[in-house]
Formats: structure tokens, sequence, C-alpha cells
């Protein structure tokens, strides 16, 4: 018989009949089933083994095959999976919650049950209920007559003494609901909640939008609906916090259940904020229109109404102090637009006719604001100032109408001393030299503004933002429009310190590691009428095609002949304008900017102009008296940049809601600042900046003057201050809108520079400001850059080798030239023009005339008549058209 049709074996146990017997046998009566064993030890049972089981094992083998005719597929296991081996496996135990599930495999074993889903959303909304009962049953309602009264906010000196309490004072006056009109409460209803006679006080989905934007960090929404603002206002603090929000909510509820909906109306609107320290509909009256609030009609309403918005940035006064966005054009702009939808949402709601719409096609006459006397002179300035810096820059949500309603401690940077120094010197120029009366139309809207930095910290220390706050409103100290002229060349020589000037014979985008970076000794052209060009050689020109010629103060040219050379410490000191627009191009304008933005300069359109000009790098930009006094502090402190602060702590109930937290970067390394530093010292002791010298301390600063003489500054700093001065004359009545005036003949003078009476206020406020402190000098100019040429200057030829002649020379050999052209002899400090402005001299000024158009760009080159050595009488401050400043 072949192999392969063989009979297999049979068990050795006898078989199904012994099988059989065996399950029938008592347990513990039964006998043990013979063992065999294959002729290799890896053989399988089946073929004389039988596996150990039991009769409950047999009996479910029997139940799965058929009553035990059919055997089990192979690697089957009881309750276990396919190809498994738990042949004897026991059912998983039950579970409270079956999750993972058991029983199941592969993803069936991770997707819940529909009774496990059902389960948890009932115990989920069945918590939810829980939570909301008790809350509901444990929030009580605050009494709304403590909360809702308004407290003085109290300014500090920094000396820790109390500057004023204000800006909270209650200016409220209680009316009954009939006299408020109709219109005002659907002006409100239509504009903030249009469900408010219907709903209970709260709008879920509202609630849920702001709860959300909270979690995910965006920006927090109050209450959406009249009655939670009404219990915000009047019943819970301005904090936009998640606690408030969960408070607000269910105190909303029971307002709203227990509170008849007139009542609530009522004292929204009597508890309201609506700017200018208004609180109420009859204060908002009286302050916008002059009028009690029963006589007030459907357009003053609807303005009204838009307050409620936030009156910081729809009172068409502005609120620049808080946010130089809240311009008085952009609030009237919005009030504006606010005020026809509110109009229009009345006619749609059937709340206002259409007849009576069609009275208010002109936005309504708005009363200009009144000023607190407690905040007269300089108060008013410093308030504001601390109180806009507090509001853009704490972390905590509050916002100005959040600090109107008072409580808080501010703490000011503000020496009462150093702000009462700087008063007297700007008044003493004024009354000595300023007379309206005298010169009318030469001596009136004459400004001043001032700032004065602490050079290590960037703490402001004092400033001055006009003649009183309760009259002239613009602080004079924050952005003005005043462009820097000749302030802004410090810049220019710190870029060309760190930066270098880019190699003519490599592209635009050339890496800084190709650059030259330039010593102070290098030498440029101080050519009047300098054709100034770009890095490349080539000639720069405009968009039409014009090119640019950089003039000098009164059209002179300064430095030795012929190429006019005049290294950059020279054309520093005597404010060279065409040497300095030249080394901007050469460097880059945009790494110009660079350098003044990494000293503290914003970088906007506000303060920054275009760079994509040559004279970018003598001061068409106009940052402010501020800014530019902590730019300056930056060379003070070494390279190290702070920005300037107002605020040190603000604090409520006792608890610290703000602290300062210095912030110090290196903007510049310590040898270009020891330099920068060491060229601007030059200026005050030998050049334009003389009548700013202090006896026995180190000072350096800059003049600066711009083109149709229409600002004038000085910036100067020791090694622990930073103060700027300006000068200038605005129309703030000119066409509507203001304008800058020319200061020629202003205060008797022929034309005003920053030599003059900034140079006098700066010198006569910093002797007394640093009077009583420790001497310190600056450190000495650390060794950098390389002596460059440009502007046309050549370099100096190399030393000929002379061939010795077989016989002597009775001659004496010539001496090798010098690496850096000699200059003349700088004017007579006998009598210096820059050091009072009745010297008496009839020299040049540090500012120049507007040649050429267009900015003093010509078609052809001007020429210009050589002068032979260095100019005496000029102090090179060109305007160089409208687009540029001098010095």
């Amino acid at each position: 018989m072949s192999e392969h049709r063989r009979k297999p074996p049979q068990p050795q146990s006898g078989g199904r009949a012994a099988a059989r017997r065996d399950a029938e046998q008592p347990v513990g009566r039964r006998a043990a089933a013979p063992r065999t064993t294959t002729g290799s030890p890896s053989g399988s049972y089946g073929e004389g083994e039988r596996p150990y089981g039991g009769r409950a094992a047999a009996r479910r083998a029997s139940q799965r095959n058929g009553g035990g005719r059919r055997r089990a597929p192979e690697g089957r296991g009881v309750g276990g999976p396919p190809g498994g081996a738990g042949r004897n496996r026991r059912p998983a135990k039950k579970r409270l919650i079956d999750y993972p599930r058991a029983n199941r495999y592969g993803w069936r074993r991770w997707m819940p049950s529909w009774r496990l889903v059902t389960g948890l959303l009932v115990g989920f909304v069945g918590s939810i209920l829980a939570v909301g009962t008790a809350a509901y049953a444990m929030v009580g309602v605050p009494d709304a007559s403590k909360t809702s009264k308004a407290q003085n906010n109290v300014y500090y000196w920094a000396d820790g003494s109390q500057m004023v309490a204000t800006g909270g004072e209650i200016n409220r006056q209680i009316v009954p609901l009939d006299q408020i009109p109709k219109a005002m409460q659907n002006a409100v209803v239509s504009a903030e909640n249009k469900t408010f006679y219907q709903d209970s006080g709260i709008d879920p989905m509202g609630i849920a939008r702001a709860v959300f934007n909270m979690a995910k960090g965006g920006q927090t929404q109050g209450g959406s609906t009249i009655t939670q603002q009404y219990v915000k206002n009047s019943r819970l603090g301005q904090q936009q916090t998640f606690s408030r929000k969960f408070k607000e909510l269910f105190i909303s509820i029971k307002v709203g259940a227990k509170m008849d909906k007139n009542d609530i109306m009522s004292d929204y609107l009597n508890t309201s904020y609506y700017g200018r320290g208004a609180y109420g509909i009859q204060a908002a009256a009286r302050t916008y229109f002059g009028v009690d609030s029963d006589k007030l009609n459907p357009s003053q309403c609807a303005f009204l109404a838009t307050l409620l918005k936030g009156a910081s940035y729809f009172d068409p006064a502005g609120a620049v102090e808080i946010d130089p966005a809240a311009t008085p054009k952009a609030n009237t702009q919005r009030a504006t637009d606010r005020w026809h939808w509110i109009l229009d949402q009345m006619v749609k709601d059937h709340r206002l006719s259409a007849s009576e719409r069609a009275k208010y096609t002109h936005f309504p006459t708005v009363d200009p604001p009144k000023k607190n006397v407690q905040l007269g002179g300089q108060i008013g300035y410093l308030v504001d100032l601390a109180k806009s810096y507090f509001v853009n820059n704490n972390k905590q949500g509050i916002t100005a109408d959040a600090l109107a309603k008072g409580g808080y401690q501010i703490h000011t940077t503000f020496d009462k001393k150093k702000v009462n120094e700087l008063e007297k010197a700007v008044q003493k120029v004024r009354k000595a030299k300023i007379d309206p009366k005298k010169r009318p139309k030469l001596d009136t809207h004459v400004q001043f503004g001032g700032a004065s930095v602490d050079a290590d910290t960037g703490a402001i220390a004092a400033i001055y933002g006009g003649e009183d706050a309760t009259k002239h409103f613009m602080n004079n100290s924050d952005y003005t429009g005043a462009q820097v002229g000749s302030t802004f060349k410090p810049f220019v020589l710190a870029a060309a310190l760190q930066y270098g000037k880019r190699d003519p014979s490599l592209g635009k985008d050339q890496p800084d590691s190709d650059r030259t970076i330039i010593s102070p000794k290098s030498l440029y052209s101080g050519k009047n009428d300098l054709k100034i060009k770009n890095y490349d050689g080539s000639v720069w020109q405009n968009k039409q095609g014009k090119e640019w010629l950089q003039q000098n103060d009164g059209h002179e040219s300064v430095g030795t002949a012929p190429d006019y050379a005049i290294d950059l410490r020279e054309a520093m000191r005597e404010s060279v304008n065409s040497a300095y627009v030249q080394l901007g191009m050469d460097v880059g304008t945009d790494k110009v900017r660079a350098a003044a933005v990494s000293a503290g300069l914003r970088d906007d359109a506000q303060s920054m102009a275009s760079s994509s000009v040559p004279s970018f790098s003598i001061g068409t930009s106009s940052p402010s008296a501020i800014r530019m006094a902590g730019a300056y502090a930056t060379f003070a402190n070494n390279g190290r940049q702070n920005d300037p602060y107002s605020v040190t702590e603000v604090t409520k109930n006792g608890l610290s809601v703000y602290k300062h937290e210095k912030v110090e970067k290196t903007a510049f390394s310590t040898a270009i600042a020891s330099n920068v530093t060491d060229v601007l010292k030059t200026v005050v002791d030998k050049g334009t900046g003389t009548a700013a010298r202090i006896p026995g301390r180190d000072v350096a600063g800059k003049t600066g003057t711009t083109d149709g003489n229409k600002s004038a500054w000085f910036i100067g700093y020791t090694p622990q201050l930073s103060t700027a001065i300006d000068m200038y004359r605005f129309d703030d009545q000119a066409k509507g809108k203001g304008k800058f005036e020319e200061m020629y003949g202003t205060g008797g003078e022929q034309k005003i520079h920053g030599a003059s009476f900034p140079a006098q206020i700066w010198h006569d406020y910093m002797s007394k400001a640093v009077d009583g402190t420790p001497t310190e000098s600056f450190p000495p100019a650390e060794a950098l850059g390389k002596v460059v040429y440009g502007g046309g200057v050549h370099s100096p030829e190399p030393t000929p080798v002379v061939t010795p002649s077989q016989s002597p020379s009775p001659s004496a050999p010539t001496p090798s030239p010098s690496d850096t052209p000699s200059v003349s002899p700088s004017p007579s400090e006998s009598c210096n023009k820059w050091q009072d402005w009745n010297c008496g001299s009839t020299g040049g000024t540090d500012t120049g005339t507007t040649g050429g158009t267009d900015g003093g760009i010509t078609p052809s080159p001007t020429p210009s008549t050589p002068t032979g050595g260095q100019s005496g009488g000029n102090a090179g401050n060109s305007g160089g058209g409208f687009f540029g400043g001098g010095g």
C-alpha cells in the first residue's frame, strides 16, 4: 500500500466511546488518559496525544462541533479572535464603563457604544445643570449704589509724593426715565440689543462666543445684552476675565428675572460712561451739547449711543493721549459712520420714522472738551502721558474707560524738580524773545516741546508739553509732526560704523561681510550742490529722471579744495549736509533707517519718513521729542537701548495690577557708541552746539533745523541724562487741518536754528538737572573702521620714490603728504555765533535755503564757486528742498 493511502493511526485513548465513558465518570474517579509520545518532540497532539480538557471543555467542544461529530478548525480558541490561541479563555468580566470594549477587536474595540455616548452626554448635561443651579443660588447681586460710583485716580511723583488726584471725580446726575428721551432708549436698543425687551437678560450665543475667544487667547468680548452691560458697569469690575464673565452671566439672569426692563434701562443709561469724565446720560448731555438730557434730539441721542461702544475712539475731540490712532479726524469718521448706522437701524426696527430720520443729514455739532482746572500747566500733560502708557502696556485688559472709573494709584517716573526746571527754561526764552503783540505775524503759534530721559533706564524724568494743558491740548513732547533735521545725522554715522560702505563692484544686496566699516576719520566732499550718487557711482535720479544736487547752508562749500574734502567728525561739527547725504547713500538709507530704529525710534509711517530718497539722512522724519531723547540715550548708555517709559507701578485696592519690567537690548557695540559720542562731543565743544556747553561736564549733542525754517532742535546728553528740545510754529486752525509755518524773523532773529533758542533752553535746564549729581566722563572712543574716501574725494597719491643722485643734493627731502587733508581753523570762539543768540555774528546760520525745484533737484548740475578751504561763516544746514532738513 502506498504511503499516502495508509490509514492514519487511531488515538490510543480508545476513540469516541472511551471519551464518552470518561465524560460519564465522576470527577475524581476518572482515570488519566494514557499519554503517548511521538518520535519527534515537536509533533502535534493529533498524532497520539489528546489535549487535557475536562468535562466542561469536552462539552463545549461537543456543542461547537455539532454534538462531537465535527472537529473544530485548528487554531481557533474559545472566546478568542480568529487565529488566536485562547481555546480556554474565560468570558470578560462585566465593567461599569465598558471602554475599551471587551470581546471587540481592532477598531471596534476603541469605538464607544451608543450606550456609553448617551450616558456621558446625559452626565455632562446633568453636571452643567447642577453647577449652574448651585452657582445661581450662591451668586448674589452686588449693591449697585456702592460699586457704580467713580473714585479718584491718584498720580504720584517719582519720589512717592502725590502729584494729583483726578480722573475719576464723580460727574453724574441721576435722572428718572421720563427725563430720558425715548429716542435715546430706542437708539441704545437698536445699536446694542434689539431683543432687550424680550430676552431674559443674556444672549447664550454671545456668552459662548466670548468664552470661546477668551479660552483660545483671542480678543476678549464684553456683555452682549444691555442687561449684561448694566451689570458689568454698575455691579462688577471692568476686568475681562473668565471669573468676571461667569459672575456676570448669573447676575444678569437674576437681574433680568427680578428687575423691570424700564428700571434696567434707566439704571444703564444713568451709570454708563460717555467719556470726558461724564457718567450717566444727564452729564453726557451737558458735556457734549450743553443741554439737559430731556432736550436731546434723535440725532444727538444717536451720537451719545455711539460713545457707549468706547468713548476714547468715538469722541470727535480725539484721545491721542490714550492711543495715537484716536486722532480727532479718525474719531470723527468713526463716530459719523456709526451715527448714520444707528439712525438707519432705528428706522429699520420701526423705532424712528423715515420722515424724522430724513431731518438729520449732518453730524451734530459737539462742544469742545473742557479741561479740569486741576490739570493745568504741565500736570495735564504728565497725567495724559502716564495714562496713555499704562493703557497701552498693561496686560490685564484695563481700558481707558475702565481707568476712568477711578480707584487706581499710578506711580510715575516724573521728577518734580526737573519738570519745574524744564518749564522755567522754556518760559525764560518765551518771555524774553517771543512777543505776539510786537510781531503778530511772526511770533504767533510758536510752540516748544521737550523731554528728558534717564540714560541708564529709559525712565522719563521730565517733559514740556506746552504752555498749559487746559488751553493747548496737544502734548508737544509726544508726536507733533515736526521734522528733526540734522539731529538725524548721528544715526547715519552709526550705520556707517555698524554696517559699513558697500563695495561698488558688487550687487545691491551684497552681504555685510563684503562691506567696509567706516572710520570717523573718513573723508567726504563738503561741496555745495554736490551731485549725489548711488553706491555704485551712478548718479541718483528721481522718478522724473532729475538729479539730486545737495545744498549746504548759504550755498557754500566746506572743506579743502579742490575736492572740498572734510572728515566725518568735522562734517558733523559743522553740520555739512552734502557729506552726510552721500555717506547715507554709500551705506544705504535702509541701513540708516535700521540704525535709527535700533537706537529707539519707532518704525512706523507716522514718525518715520520714506527712506527711498537721499534726504532721508538729514532728517525728513518726525519722531517725538521723547523718542529722540530716548534714542540719543542709547549712545549715552554705551549702545544699550531702553524704551522710554513713564509708569513704574499701578495698584488698586492694595493689589498691583501693573509693574514695569526693564527690557534692555544691545543696539550698538561699545565701539560704535563711543565713537558717535566722541564725534557729538566735538559738536558741543567747538561746533554748532557750543551754546549747550556746561562747565565741568561732558556733553555731547547735535543741532537740527529743517527746510523752510519750520522747526529747530537741539538734542544732547551727559552720561546720565538725555534731553531733546524742539521749537516750531504750527497753526492748528489753518484750512481746518493745521500747518507748519516758517520761523524767519521769529523772536526777532533772522532765522531760528537749533543752536539758538533750543540749545539755550537745553543748557538752562540741564545745568539745573545735573546739579548735585556725580560728575562722569564719556568713555574714550575705541579704534574702529577704516578711512575711506567718498563723494568724489580722491585718495592721496602714493609718495614718489626719490632716486638719489650721484652727488649730494643741497635741498632737503620733500615730506610725505598726510593721510588726512588739513582743514582751515574753525571760526574764532571769542564771539562764537553758536554760543548765544546775541553774539552778533553775521556769518552763516545753521540752516540753509532751498535751491532748485522739487526738493533741490535740478535737471542739470548747478555751478558753484569754490570758496577755497573751509568756509568760516558756514554751519552747514541746508534743507535740501522740501525733502530735507539741516543742522
